[in-house]
């Protein structure tokens, strides 16, 4: 299947962002992408940037946001392509919302949502409501966790996801700066996993939206550093390029971790039985 990751210019008109989002979606479809992902805030803008104080909360133009969402749905069925996109999803109104993806399949309808789960210092008791739960979309046989921004420094979300069985990240920051990509290259080598990286189109000077292979090493970075754009790949789990970190390596870690192959190794040693006998 074919993986798009996006770079869209993130503004406070949610109307624009909206129509960004929509234009990159249709290129993605040309190209024949399955699976399109957008940065952090892509629809709804991000906090201090777009939103630039935690009482725009409640002022926010929530209604505004859902027709977006409604028209990003019947699009993703129109041009039968799925879609991960950043934008806050509303709680109650005196609750803060959540930092979220939200995920369209290719038949128009909204699946699923990604709550962030790891908050950033600014982000928590501020700006946002803290997620609970991993995310799996699947996608032609391929499945996909979703993952934001800070969670790059926490290894357990990719090891999790990992032994949930997918076949990669969706990863969508407000910027890929050198420690974020180091972190993510290292946790698609570590744990044999594609990881599709997105970022806004004015931040790409830090890093571009990219793909990462299982072996941890970039299949492809958009081509702008500073404009819209997207960055697509094939992924194949048959790839002779990926045989050593498919068909090897993450089946070896797995009995690995569960530790049996170890203990009957010891058992079946001669010197392993030398010393039970004494």
């Amino acid at each position: 299947m074919k993986l798009a990751m996006a770079q869209t210019v993130v503004s406070s008109d949610i109307a624009a962002n909206g129509a960004a989002i929509r234009a990159m979606i249709r290129h993605a479809a040309v190209d024949g992408a399955r699976l399109i992902g957008f940065c952090e805030g892509a629809l709804s803008g991000y906090s201090k940037l777009q939103i630039l104080s935690p009482s725009d909360c409640a002022t926010f133009d929530w209604t505004g946001q859902e027709a977006e969402l409604r028209s990003i749905a019947a699009l993703c069925g129109e041009l039968h392509i799925h879609a991960v996109i950043g934008a806050a999803h509303r709680l109650a109104d005196d609750c803060l919302p959540h930092n979220s993806l939200y995920v369209f399949s290719d038949l128009g309808t909204l699946t699923t949502r990604y709550d962030k789960r790891f908050l950033s210092n600014s982000e928590v008791g501020d700006w946002y409501a803290p997620g609970r739960a991993p995310v799996i979309l699947e996608v032609d046989g391929y499945s996909f966790g979703c993952a934001l921004c800070i969670e790059c420094q926490f290894p357990e979300i990719f090891s999790e996801y990992e032994r949930m069985g997918v076949d990669g990240v969706i990863f969508a920051s407000y910027g890929l700066p050198e420690h974020f990509q180091i972190a993510l290259r290292a946790h698609a080598g570590l744990n044999c996993l594609w990881i599709g990286t997105a970022t806004p189109a004015q931040k790409a000077p830090k890093g571009p939206a990219g793909i990462i292979g299982p072996d941890g090493r970039w299949i492809g970075q958009c081509s702008s550093m500073s404009a819209p754009g997207m960055v697509i790949a094939t992924l194949d789990r048959c790839d002779p390029l990926y045989d050593v970190a498919l068909q090897k390596a993450r089946p070896w870690r797995a009995k690995a971790r569960q530790g049996d192959i170890y203990l009957e190794r010891m058992v079946d040693h001669p010197r392993s039985r030398i010393r039970q006998e004494y």
